[in-house]
C-alpha cells in the first residue's frame, strides 16, 4: 500500500544498530533511532533485529519506546518486514499504544492477517482513534460477520456513520470520504464559527475549508480557512460564502473523483448525495492514494496479474495468473495454426523459420508501446472525440516511419546472412506492414474496448499481440511463398 497520511516530524527518525543493547541501556528512542531505511529504501536489518529481540523477550516497554516515534507509514513498513507471528505479538505487546493507522499502510493480505489475530473488541477501540475514511478502509475487507460485531461495539453515532459509508459501492467516493466535516449555517458570524471550531472535540484532524449548509444539511457553499481568518468576528458567514467547488457525488467512482481533483487542482472537495445533501469530504492525501492505486492496477492488468500482492501465497498467485496464461495459450495456438498453413513453404526454405519470429516480435513490441500509451491516456481521459482522429493518424505515421527504418535494417541483415536480396526485400516489406498493423492495433483496440465499456487495461494486451503475431507470420510467409514461387 501507498501512504495514506502526511509526514510528521518523526518521519526521518530511524534506527542504526550501533549497539544491540543501546535501548536497554537507557538511551532514548530519539537518540537510538537515526536511520530506519538503507540507501535502497529498505528497513535496516538492525532495527528489525531489535524489534524481533523485544518481541522474543516479551519486552513491551522497550518495544513501545522504539516504535512510538515512528510515523504510521514507517510502522507499516516494519509490519511488512517481520513475520506473521511477530506481527501478532507486536500488536499484543504494544496494546493501546499500537497505531491502527499503520494498517492502512500495508497490503491487504498483511492487514487481514493482523485483524484476524486481534479481538474485535480491540479493533473497535482502535478504529475509534481513526478518521472515518481510514476506519472504513480497514473494515471493508473484513468478513461481514466481523464487520457487524465490530460496528456493534462502537458508539451509535460512529456506528451509523461507518455503516453509511460501507453501504456505498466499492472504490466509490463514498468509501474514500471522511464523514468528519465542519458544516455551519449561513447566518452564523465568523466569531461564532471560530468559537465552535475551538470548542468542538469531534472536528477532523485537518481541513482546508468550511462548508455552509441549510437546515436540511443541503450543501450551499464553502469558505476557505484563510478567507475566514481574515474576516472580522461580526461578519456573517453568508457574505463570505462561495459556491462549493465541484462537489462529488458519493456514488462516483474514485478514479473519476481523482480526475476532478487533478483537473481543478483541488485540495479538498465536498461529497454529496443525490439532492445535494452533504455527507462528507475527500482530501488530497486520499486522492494521491487513489491515483497511485489506479495506476498500479492498470499496470498489473496490462500484464494479466490482477490484484496480486507481494505477500500473496504461491497458490493464490498461480490461480490469479492461470486464466490469463490460458488465454495466451489459445492465441499462441492460433498463431501456430497460421504457421502450419505454410509448412510446405518453410520446408523448402528453412531461412523463413529463422526469420519469421523477428517480424512477429518487432510487431508485438511496437503494438505494446502504442497500447500502453493509449490505455494510460484513456484512463486519464486525455483522449476525446476531438483528438481521436489526430492520435490515430499520429500512431499510423509512427508505425510507417519505424517500419521503414527497421525494414532497411533487417533487410540488410537478412540479405547478408542468407546471401539472398529477395529474402531481404520480403522481410522488409513484411516488417513495414506488421509495424503499421501493430500501431493501428495498439490504438484502435483500446479505443474499441473503451467504446464497448470493456476495461482496455484488461483485454487490450491479448488482442494486440494476437494481431501482430498472426499478421506478422501470415504476411511474411505468404510474401515469401509468392516471391520465391514456393508451393
Amino acid at each position: 500500500m501507498t501512504g495514506r497520511g502526511m509526514t510528521n516530524d518523526n518521519e526521518n527518525i530511524k534506527v542504526d544498530k550501533t549497539d544491540s543493547n543501546s535501548v536497554n541501556k537507557g538511551i532514548s528512542a530519539s537518540t537510538y533511532l537515526k536511520n530506519l531505511y538503507d540507501e535502497d529504501g529498505h528497513i535496516q536489518s538492525g532495527f528489525t533485529g531489535e524489534i524481533r529481540n523485544f518481541i522474543a523477550n516479551k519486552n513491551s516497554e522497550e518495544l513501545i519506546k522504539i516504535i512510538s516515534p515512528l510515523h504510521e507509514s514507517e510502522l507499516g513498513d516494519v509490519l511488512e518486514a517481520i513475520s506473521s507471528d511477530e506481527r501478532r505479538h507486536l500488536v499484543e505487546l504494544t496494546g493501546n499504544d499500537f497505531d491502527f493507522n499503520a494498517l492502512t499502510e500495508v497490503d491487504e493480505v498483511i492487514r487481514l492477517d493482523i485483524v484476524e489475530n486481534v479481538s474485535n473488541e480491540k479493533l473497535a477501540e482502535g478504529l475509534l482513534d481513526l478518521d472515518s475514511d481510514d476506519a472504513v478502509f480497514i473494515l471493508e475487507d473484513m468478513e461481514e460477520e466481523d464487520q457487524k460485531e465490530i460496528l456493534e461495539k462502537l458508539p451509535i453515532d460512529d456506528r451509523l456513520l461507518l455503516k453509511r459509508s460501507l453501504e456505498y459501492p466499492e472504490e466509490s467516493a463514498g468509501r474514500r470520504m471522511q464523514t468528519e466535516v465542519i458544516a455551519v449555517p449561513p447566518f452564523w458570524s465568523v466569531g461564532q464559527t471560530i468559537d465552535y471550531m475551538r470548542e468542538d472535540d469531534d472536528l477532523p484532524e485537518s481541513f482546508y475549508e468550511i462548508f455552509i449548509v441549510s437546515p436540511g444539511y443541503e450543501l450551499l457553499g464553502s469558505i476557505q480557512l484563510d478567507k475566514l481568518l481574515r474576516a472580522g468576528r461580526s461578519t456573517i458567514i453568508e457574505t463570505l460564502m462561495i459556491e462549493a467547488k465541484h462537489p462529488i457525488e458519493a456514488t462516483l467512482d474514485q478514479e473519476e473523483a481523482a480526475l476532478i481533483f487533478q483537473q481543478y487542482d483541488l485540495t479538498s472537495a465536498a461529497v454529496i448525495e443525490k439532492g445535494g445533501r452533504l455527507v462528507g469530504m475527500i482530501t488530497i492525501d486520499d486522492i494521491v492514494d487513489v491515483i497511485n492505486e489506479e495506476a498500479e492496477e492498470d499496470i498489473k492488468r496490462l500484464a494479466g496479474v490482477g490484484d496480486e500482492e507481494l505477500s500473496d501465497s504461491v497458490i493464490t498467485i498461480a490461480k490469479s495468473r492461470f486464466l490469463w496464461l490460458l488465454i495466451n495459450l489459445f492465441t499462441a495456438i492460433l498463431a501456430s495454426y497460421v504457421i502450419s498453413l505454410f509448412d510446405a513453404t518453410i520446408e523448402q526454405m528453412v531461412a523463413l523459420a529463422v526469420l519469421m519470429p523477428i517480424v512477429a516480435s518487432m510487431g508485438g513490441n511496437a503494438g505494446t508501446q502504442t497500447m500502453t500509451v493509449a490505455v494510460r491516456a484513456l484512463s486519464q481521459r486525455d483522449i476525446h472525440s476531438y483528438n481521436t482522429g489526430r492520435i490515430i493518424r499520429r500512431e499510423l505515421f509512427v508505425g510507417i516511419i519505424n517500419g521503414l527504418g527497421f525494414a532497411i535494417l533487417i533487410g540488410i541483415v537478412a540479405t547478408w546472412w542468407f546471401s539472398s536480396y529477395g529474402l531481404g526485400i520480403v522481410i522488409g516489406i513484411a516488417m513495414i506492414f506488421n509495424m503499421i498493423c501493430a500501431a493501428l492495433a495498439g490504438i484502435l483496440i483500446p479505443l474499441t474496448l473503451e467504446r464497448l465499456e470493456i476495461d482496455p487495461a484488461i483485454a487490450s494486451s491479448v488482442f494486440v499481440t494476437t494481431v501482430t503475431d498472426v499478421v506478422g507470420f501470415f504476411v511474411f510467409l505468404s510474401l515469401a511463398a509468392f516471391w520465391f514461387q514456393l508451393s
